[in-house]
């Protein structure tokens, strides 16, 4: 069964996005599970949620967080 090395990746992808310090790989991860499970949705004969999870949480999600990092100053330590 391929669910269980995507839930095993989709872990992974969100342990790393809670590890990084840096913002902006912190939402590449993020971004990353969401697609994973989007494919997961995609798999489980759920076509319409896994649309819904790529569009709104991989692409508009991501996207906001990426242009409020942006728009933030970084403060290097």
């Amino acid at each position: 069964m391929i669910l269980i090395p995507l839930i095993m990746l989709m872990i992974l992808f969100s342990v790393l996005a809670a590890h990084f310090k840096d913002l902006m790989y912190s939402v590449i991860f993020m971004a990353s599970s969401s697609l994973t499970l989007a494919l997961m949705f995609l798999l489980l004969q759920a076509p319409d949620i896994a649309i819904t999870e790529a569009a709104v949480n991989a692409g508009l999600a991501t996207l906001i967080y990426v242009v409020v990092i942006r728009k933030t100053r970084r403060l290097e330590e």
